[in-house]
């Protein structure tokens, strides 16, 4: 969808997605970095365009360009989608970002961003990944979040090649993510700044369980 929300994160800020960010992000794009995209691989900046323009007139996806905060290039997307608010649920998916950058801390703060503003805006009580069985780096990463593996949809999409896909379904509910949270965060955070941090969460996570409770806060 066409939206206005912008997230901040740990050296990241995740913006709006727009038509001209595929000038920055094509170049990144390869045979091998797309191989489990589900959408097929654009073989042009204007098919690129072409596919974020469908992503942001699409009602159910709020997509996000990834700036990197240091050098102010934009160095990947992301976003949430099929959100499906009677039902409090969301996907996120729809990530990619520059070889440049993989093995940084961008793709993590990119989740914790997405995922807090999941769990704490749009009060999901489920978020949904989904990968190519044959990603393990994805996979991988999807596991480092605390999220559970539900199983594998068998034969569930056509593969760049002709065949059939096996896609590997996680899953990140409400009440874990305050551990997937607190274990992104020290992830993300220097070490001579964690002890304030943790105590701001915790702090946080106080204010919010006697708001809840409606109980007045211990002295």
């Amino acid at each position: 969808m066409q939206h206005n929300i912008s997230l901040p994160g740990h050296g990241v800020r995740l913006v709006p997605l727009r038509r001209r960010h595929a000038a920055d992000l094509y170049p990144y794009i390869d045979v091998d970095m797309w191989a489990g995209m589900a959408s097929e691989r654009p073989t042009s900046k204007r098919a690129l365009e072409r596919l974020f323009a469908t992503r942001i007139a699409d009602p159910s996806i709020i997509a996000f360009a990834v700036i990197d905060d240091e050098t102010g290039t934009v160095a990947g997307t992301t976003s949430l989608y099929d959100f499906v608010p009677e039902q409090s649920r969301v996907e996120l998916g729809m990530t990619f970002f520059g070889r440049n950058y993989w093995g940084r801390n961008v793709n993590a703060s990119s989740k914790l961003a997405l995922l807090t503003f999941a769990f704490e805006e749009l009060l999901v009580h489920r978020v949904t990944l989904r990968c190519d069985v044959r990603n393990v780096r994805s996979a991988a990463a999807i596991v480092k979040l605390g999220a559970t593996l539900e199983g594998v949809l068998r034969g569930y999409r056509h593969g760049h090649d002709g065949s059939r896909v096996d896609t590997s379904v996680y899953s990140l509910l409400e009440h874990e993510w305050p551990a997937s949270r607190s274990g992104l965060v020290h992830r993300l955070t220097p070490a001579d700044l964690l002890p304030e941090v943790t105590e701001l969460i915790e702090f946080s996570e106080q204010l919010a369980r006697a708001d809840a409770e409606c109980a007045p806060l211990p002295a």
